[in-house]
């Protein structure tokens, strides 16, 4: 199978044939093999009603409804773990991303190499205020701390190798990094591509403005376990063993200076009257916590089933 078309969906029922009918047009005229995988997010709609006559007048395209709303995350990765073609390609169901896009992005990774493509909408069609120029500020955030060099890494249109997202679990609302999450799993050929943006032809856009905070700590989430996911000691031991050392130098200087006034008999005041005193007790404390922290980790990490879970990129007979 050429492709596999993973749409997440929430309320979309008006677009739904349309885009439907975009799709299957752009891939009789590629004539490609494809899967179209509808993944309703506990639609109070009547889009499960659509996705069940789609998928009964056509065998290529296969629907999972969700009881209630788990978010885009989750449903990602359902659709994932179904898609069987060699290359899976994300969209929304809101036909702001244009299926005309898909022959493009499918040459990508399949004659270019890439491992990931990346949409970017260079022109959008949104408020200019409410969504262009916090996605900008927000895209600016993520490339400078990811170090991953994509305008737009929140596109809904991307294109994947199939074992790239084979190798990632999307949760939360990890649907944002999932080119930070592949290239810690090792696909680092990651690309991008202008695409058309459509305006918003039914309905209402279904995320707010809390999706940029909570973004941003998904971000630091993701940087950390990228790096220290499997050996939280280098990062835990590091900073309490810095601040544990810190701390008790601070103490020894203190020992040997109240040593020092008792035996050239020089007036001082007590230990517990100065603030290194409590700067270095802080220190000691907050840097014995850390290495527990890393310790623990490190027991938490010996008892995972994922401790060895290493991705295998070749192997010989």
């Amino acid at each position: 199978m050429n492709l596999s078309i993973v749409i997440p969906l929430f309320n979309e029922q008006e677009s739904l044939p349309e885009l439907y009918e975009w799709i299957t047009r752009v891939m009789q005229q590629n004539k490609y093999s494809y899967q179209i995988l509808f993944i309703d997010d506990g639609s109070k709609d009547k889009s499960w009603e659509v996705i069940e006559e789609l998928s009964a007048s056509d065998q290529r395209v296969k629907g999972i409804k969700f009881r209630r709303n788990y978010g885009k995350s989750p449903a990602l990765h359902v659709g994932f773990g179904l898609a069987e073609g060699d290359v899976v390609i994300t969209m929304d169901a809101d036909l702001q991303d244009s299926p005309d896009e898909i022959p493009g992005l499918y040459t990508m990774i399949m004659t270019d190499g890439y491992d990931l493509v990346s949409g970017w909408k260079q022109k959008r069609y949104d408020n200019a205020f409410t969504k262009n120029l916090p996605s900008k500020l927000y895209n600016y955030t993520n490339r400078k701390i990811s170090g991953i060099q994509l305008h737009d890494m929140n596109c809904g249109l991307k294109a994947y190798k199939n074992q790239v997202v084979k190798s990632i679990e999307v949760y939360g609302e990890m649907h944002r990094f999932i080119p930070v999450m592949a290239k810690a799993a090792g696909f680092d050929k990651i690309g991008e591509k202008v695409v058309q943006h459509q305006a918003r032809k039914y309905g209402v856009s279904k995320f707010g403005w809390n999706r940029f905070i909570n973004g941003f700590l998904d971000l630091m989430t993701i940087t950390f376990l990228s790096k220290f996911g499997k050996r939280p000691m280098h990062f835990f031991g590091v900073i309490g063993t810095l601040l544990f050392i810190l701390g008790f130098g601070f103490a020894f200087y203190l020992g040997v200076n109240k040593l020092y006034c008792v035996f050239t008999h020089h007036t001082a005041r007590l230990i517990s009257q100065r603030p290194s005193f409590y700067i270095s007790l802080a220190c000691m404390i907050i840097g014995s916590m850390m290495f527990l922290a890393g310790f623990i980790g490190e027991l938490v990490l010996r008892n995972s089933s994922i401790r060895n879970n290493y991705l295998i990129d070749k192997q010989t007979n």
